[in-house]
């Protein structure tokens, strides 16, 4: 096959006056040209921030993608972009997903690059970074910073997802502040993201399952001197890449899409995983909708015994035999013959793998639970749809009927929510209105409502909870999530009211307010409409372009991709 040519001579490989400001500025770094002109230029997407905990490890992780880039014959830039750490930024990282994107995109098209490594972690980083580098479709490889190691406290495993637990723990007074804050102190012991099953974990997944990452990249973890290796041997793939001219649309077809849901149901990944491919598939091209994410995991069981749906930690699946080994039980189920970065297909990625652990990975025929996957629910309360994530969630609510109590907004939640005055009980289903993409903004995880302190005292554990927004993929609980079109967005959703009685049926694939047409019709006529208070800046611009969860909440105008060509040259 005839190498093409590079995209960077159009900068380094000009004569004249263009050619001369090229590369008599990049020598300004003490570069020869021989180094940069007429080789393989590597961007690194890094978004390493010491604002970004999980990330705070990439300027080292970047390092280990040179040495291969340079060992292969290419030369690496390492590039910033803004960095999402979901622990720390208000109001939600997801607000600025979409932004980062942008960054990603105009980086990359705007520089001499020949192909890119996107270092990503935790959570929104990824497919910011993805989604970006889809819209531009040169070669790209990502390396994930890996998790951290299993927190320990009094001899025991402890991970992000028995926060939630701890925080009625506190509530219900089974343990002191004091007893919090030690083991606040033992949960997050090493570099990297969250150690469960959680968003950035499902997200390394995703990119893996797609065929976007050398094998194992998922669960090496952050700690561990083989997420090195795997990043030294990415720099050196990449370039290789850039000479077969293998680009993002090679990889990312719609069997790539079905095969990274099949696994995301397999692994017990998080409900954010929806929101997060629909907007990819929108970048590159593939029509994807929430339909197909129920089609394509109806089927599939849990084998991943992993927090927060099961027991251990990313750590444990990565000795079992990581993502490859959860892959090759489900190769009767996958399109074996998708092609990943690595020229090889994602069968004979797994193909000499085996599994060490069978409490840690169970098998399709003896899985841990026959129920997992992202349910999608359709009915007049969501006339676009809701997503379930049925591992999480309490058999015994899978075919309720409840009454509602209605939060009107999250500051409603906050101030109500422990109020021994209010009119609750465990029969009741909890909705929360509008944390949803406008109109929050941004989507924030609060669906996972912590249940009123009275009931907690009482024993209860779990209730149906609706809302407009997201929950944290280390969260857990019976949570119908991403309800569409959003109560800020007028449609049934945000006319529900205390007492309506709902149904919700998973069995079915039903979320159902009992209220005729005419009524709901005459509430939303009587509504006062949503009014957005934000009038400058990025937030307001997300609020008048950001589509609704069901289409993947991406911004209206950056559907698709304008490819890799400079619309107009400089000097």
């Amino acid at each position: 096959m005839k190498q093409q040519p590079l995209r960077s001579s159009a900068w380094f490989g000009r004569s004249g006056k263009d050619g001369f400001i090229y590369r008599a500025w990049m020598k300004n770094q003490g570069i020869p040209d021989y180094e940069f002109n007429n080789k393989p230029v590597i961007g690194i997407c890094n978004t390493w921030s010491e604002l970004t905990p999980c990330n705070a490890h990439f300027r080292e992780l970047a390092e280990s993608v040179k040495r291969g880039i340079y060992e292969a014959g290419g030369f690496p830039v390492e590039f910033p972009v803004m960095s999402l750490g979901e622990t720390l930024i208000k109001p939600t990282a997801m607000l600025y997903r979409n932004l980062v994107s942008m960054d990603v995109e105009e980086s990359i098209r705007a520089n001499p690059l020949d192909g890119v490594v996107l270092l990503c972690g935790c959570d929104k980083t990824t497919p910011a970074l993805v989604m970006g580098a889809c819209s531009v479709n040169l070669p790209t490889l990502v390396v994930s910073g890996g998790p951290m190691l299993t927190g320990r406290h009094k001899g025991q495993a402890v991970g992000t997802s028995d926060l939630w637990r701890y925080q009625n723990d506190l509530k219900e007074e089974k343990i002191t502040p004091e007893e919090l804050l030690s083991i606040e102190a033992s949960m997050c012991r090493s570099r990297g993201h969250c150690a469960v099953m959680g968003t950035a974990s499902s997200m390394a997944c995703m990119v893996e399952s797609l065929g976007l990452s050398l094998p194992h990249n998922a669960a090496i973890p952050a700690a561990d001197a083989r997420r090195k290796v795997l990043a030294q041997l990415s720099g050196l793939r990449i370039v290789e890449m850039v000479k077969e001219d293998l680009k993002l649309s090679d990889i990312l077809t719609k069997q790539a899409f079905e095969n990274s849901i099949v696994a995301n149901a397999a692994i017990g990944g998080s409900s954010n995983f929806v929101i997060h491919l629909l907007a990819i598939a929108g970048r590159i091209g593939v029509e994807l909708s929430l339909d197909d994410f129920d089609r394509c995991s109806v089927n599939v069981p849990l084998i991943a015994n992993l927090q927060p749906s099961g027991k251990y930690f990313m750590e444990d699946l990565y000795y079992a035999g990581g993502l490859p080994a959860i892959l090759k039980e489900l190769k009767a189920i996958l399109h074996n013959d998708c092609l990943t970065v690595n020229g090889k297909t994602i069968g004979q990625n797994y193909e000499k793998i085996d599994c060490h652990n069978r409490e840690v990975i169970a098998t399709v025929e003896d899985p841990f639970n026959p129920i997992s996957g992202i349910v999608v629910l359709k009915g007049n309360l969501c006339e676009d749809g809701a997503v379930l994530k049925p591992s999480a969630a309490s058999t015994a609510l899978m075919q309720y009927t409840g009454k509602a109590v209605v939060f009107e907004n999250i500051e409603d939640y906050r101030k109500r929510i422990d109020d021994p005055d209010l009119e609750v009980d465990e029969t009741n289903i909890l909705v929360l209105k509008n944390v949803g993409p406008k109109g929050y903004p941004g989507m924030p995880e609060v669906g996972n409502m912590g249940l009123p302190k009275k009931l907690l005292m009482k024993g209860i554990t779990d209730m149906i909870r609706i809302s407009d927004g997201r929950m944290s993929g280390t969260g857990f609980g019976t949570v119908v999530l991403h309800a569409s079109p959003e109560a800020a967005c007028g449609g049934n959703f945000s006319v529900i009211q205390n007492g309506d009685s709902i149904t919700l049926d998973v069995h079915n694939r039903l979320l159902h307010v009992h209220l005729s047409d005419d009524e709901l019709q005459q509430r939303k006529k009587d509504r006062t409409p949503f009014v957005q208070e934000v009038q400058r800046g990025y937030a307001s611009l997300y609020i008048n372009h950001v589509q609704q969860a069901n289409l993947g909440a991406d911004l209206d105008f950056l559907q698709g991709g304008s490819g890799g060509e400079v619309l107009r040259d400089s000097h």
